[in-house]
């Protein structure tokens, strides 16, 4: 017996300056977990769905060590925001805006996301 993924008909997107770019089937997102993509000039975002259906997108390379491997932190909530934190140095980071939660000089980029 061969089990199937589950699609959907909806794709997530990311605005990339005035236009969406589609990036993966919904259904490749799971809750509470991170996926990595490649952007057409050759970045890395970090794809994220909450248990609650919400979707984030920041850039995925960790900027304290400059490896990608935010699509690979652990998620959680701090003071009700949503984070990702690296899984090298643990550092946290805002998946709506970006901000690093443990060092107010540094961000990664957010990206604005939609399903279609």
């Amino acid at each position: 017996m061969t089990l199937a993924l589950e699609t959907t008909d909806l794709k997530v997107q990311l605005r990339l300056d005035d236009d969406w770019f589609t990036v993966c089937d919904l259904s490749h997102l799971l809750p509470g977990r991170g996926v990595a993509a490649l952007l057409p000039d050759g970045r890395q975002v970090a794809l994220f769905r909450d248990r609650a259906g919400e979707l984030y997108a920041i850039d995925n390379r960790d900027p304290f060590t400059g490896a990608a491997v935010l699509s690979r932190g652990l998620t959680g909530t701090h003071q009700g925001r949503p984070f990702v934190a690296s899984p090298l140095l643990k550092q946290r980071f805002d998946l709506a805006s970006g901000q690093c939660l443990d060092d107010e000089g540094v961000r990664v980029t957010a990206y604005e996301v939609r399903t279609a």
